[in-house]
């Protein structure tokens, strides 16, 4: 009697192909980064507000905390109905894309020792232009310490800076770079495009202080790459933009 011979099988090989985003899928990313880019929206909500009477300038030409407080603060709430909405339509669910796998807490002890961190990335880039680049030093006077008159203006301020600042930047920076991460060329050119924003955003306070304020863009961007979550980022940004005021209104009090 012959001996069987066992007759190998071969299983099929699934073999899993990137999905290249349809052209479709791209303009409808790019028509919400647009959207969710600050830009219409401050300039909707600025000409709203100028039309009700509310002007940006004092009399001397410095800026108005009202007028400043009111458009950052609409402009979160606008920015944050906005961003639900897009993620609503597609589906997203906000703790996958906002805090991920990881405990809170956790992130948030993680984002302290950032704080510095940012502090420190900031002060770099700004001596390294002023030695290589002091040309680009071209706003001797940061608009933002007009801004600053009383004890009662500082804490408007420090209000602004951790709700419109450090919250809302960082869900946007998280909003943005997914979209880009999905449909627009990857995390890296998220993080590139993103920061380079971030940084023309702050050109009023200088081509130095822009620079500085991209370089640190990309440091948050990293960071929510790499953990995915916004905690750390968020008391990263929170807590050096309130160390920046806390900065200006020290040098307000010695030039008094």
């Amino acid at each position: 009697m012959p001996l069987a011979h066992s007759v190998p099988t071969t299983e099929p090989t699934l073999v899993l192909v990137p999905q290249v985003p349809s052209l479709e899928q791209r303009a409808a990313a790019l028509i919400e980064v647009i959207l969710c880019s600050d830009l219409p929206t401050q300039l909707l909500i600025g000409a709203t507000l100028g039309a009700l009477g509310l002007s940006s300038q004092n009399a001397d030409g410095s800026l108005r905390l009202g007028f400043v407080a009111a458009l950052m603060l609409l402009d979160t709430v606008s920015l944050m109905g906005l961003i639900g909405l897009f993620m609503m339509v597609r589906g997203d669910r906000p703790r996958d894309l906002f805090l991920g796998t990881r405990a809170v807490m956790t992130e948030a002890r993680a984002g302290l020792p950032m704080i510095a961190l940012a502090f420190a990335i900031a002060a770099a880039t700004l001596l390294s232009i002023r030695l290589l680049m002091p040309w680009l030093h071209n706003v001797t006077t940061n608009p933002l310490q007009q801004l600053l008159r009383t004890p009662a203006d500082a804490g408007v301020l420090a209000l602004i800076v951790v709700v419109a600042g450090g919250v809302r930047e960082e869900v946007q920076r998280a909003f943005l770079l997914n979209r880009f991460e999905r449909w627009l060329g990857g995390p890296t050119v998220g993080a590139v495009v993103t920061s380079l924003a971030f940084g023309a955003g702050h050109v009023i306070q200088g081509a130095d202080a822009a620079i500085a304020t991209g370089v640190l863009g990309a440091f948050w961007a990293v960071v929510y790459l790499r953990r995915r979550s916004i905690i750390a980022p968020v008391v990263s940004h929170a807590g050096f933009d309130l160390l920046q005021v806390l900065q200006l209104l020290a040098i307000g009090s010695a030039a008094r």
